[in-house]
């Protein structure tokens, strides 16, 4: 019998595969998976891959910090003293931006007046944050009553939107500065009371943590060492996105007049007061709502970019 089974035949010739059939190790065919084909179809590491819009919001974060921090170093003008000569001067040479109705410096106000914006977002964001954890890490902790109580206040004050119940508390507590980041801090605290309070049940039912109390480790220290830790991490994201927030809510009171007083150089209230002026001299409202703009969008960004790193993503 013969065939191509038949033993003590060789099989033929042309089924043996040709030595360059096999591609070498060094071969330009590149991989049809893996993270070295993903670094090659993105067009390289990590550091090639960041975004345009990424790098603009952080550039744009970065001078309205200088501008809170050193003002002087960007505006050498007084943003208070006044020039009725110069009342209305549109944008120049001698005013990059203009000049108010008072013949204030435009762009030595806008610079100025990161300070209030920043610092009233920042400031009620990190009240916020230590009010939630007060109401919402003991929550999580304490029995089943003392959880429903907690919450259904929570739920309560999260029916309301948070710039009507900041003007509840600007009612009661008064216009200012402090009773402005007072009120924001307030508006956002019950957000984060819930955001606290589900993420510690999360870590409060872990198998770290069950095995630190079995093996005796008092309450206290797991709650410190453990629940805490692992329940401030996942609030990064919220509170970097909360900040842009409280900036557009800070503005919107110092437009309503509840925020930081004349003559102050608040972006909100640079807004009000060139409002009457948009016909004549455009560029007084233009260019502090630009400014609340820019930072709020630049915040968000940076807060979404985070978001993805933190979850492992690629930009």
């Amino acid at each position: 019998m013969t065939g191509p089974l038949s033993p003590g035949i060789a099989p033929a010739p042309d089924a043996v595969p040709a030595p360059d059939a096999v591609p070498a190790p060094d071969s330009d065919v590149a991989p049809a998976s893996g993270p070295a084909a993903r670094a090659v179809r993105s067009g390289g590491g990590r550091a090639d891959r960041v975004r345009p819009g990424v790098l603009l919001a952080a550039l744009v974060l970065a001078a309205a910090v200088v501008a809170c921090a050193w003002p002087a170093l960007l505006a050498h003008a007084d943003p208070t003293a006044a020039d009725p000569v110069a009342a209305l001067t549109p944008p120049g040479a001698e005013h990059w931006l203009g000049t108010d109705q008072l013949g204030r410096d435009v762009y030595a106000r806008v610079v100025h007046g990161a300070r209030y914006s920043l610092l009233i977002g920042l400031g009620a964001t990190a009240l916020s944050v230590l009010a939630g954890l007060l109401v919402g890490l003991p929550a999580a902790l304490s029995g089943r009553i003392g959880d429903q109580v907690a919450m259904r206040a929570v739920d309560v004050l999260l029916a309301l939107p948070e710039l009507l119940l900041a003007l509840l508390v600007i009612a009661v507590v008064g216009p200012g500065t402090g009773n402005a980041l007072l009120a924001i801090a307030i508006a956002a605290t019950p957000g984060f009371a819930r955001l606290v309070r589900g993420q510690a049940m999360v870590v409060r039912g872990s198998e770290y943590v069950r095995a630190a109390t079995a093996l005796g480790v008092p309450r206290a220290a797991v709650v410190l060492r453990h629940v805490l830790p692992n329940t401030l991490g996942p609030l990064t994201v919220p509170a970097t996105l909360a900040v842009g927030t409280a900036v557009v809510s800070g503005s919107a009171l110092s437009f309503l007049g509840l925020g930081p007083k004349a003559p102050a150089p608040e972006w909100g209230a640079m807004l009000s007061q060139g409002r009457d002026f948009l016909s004549t001299a455009w560029w007084i409202a233009v260019f502090p709502g630009a400014a609340i703009t820019a930072v709020v969008v630049a915040i968000t960004v940076l807060g979404r970019q985070l978001h993805r790193r933190l979850e492992g993503r690629t930009p």
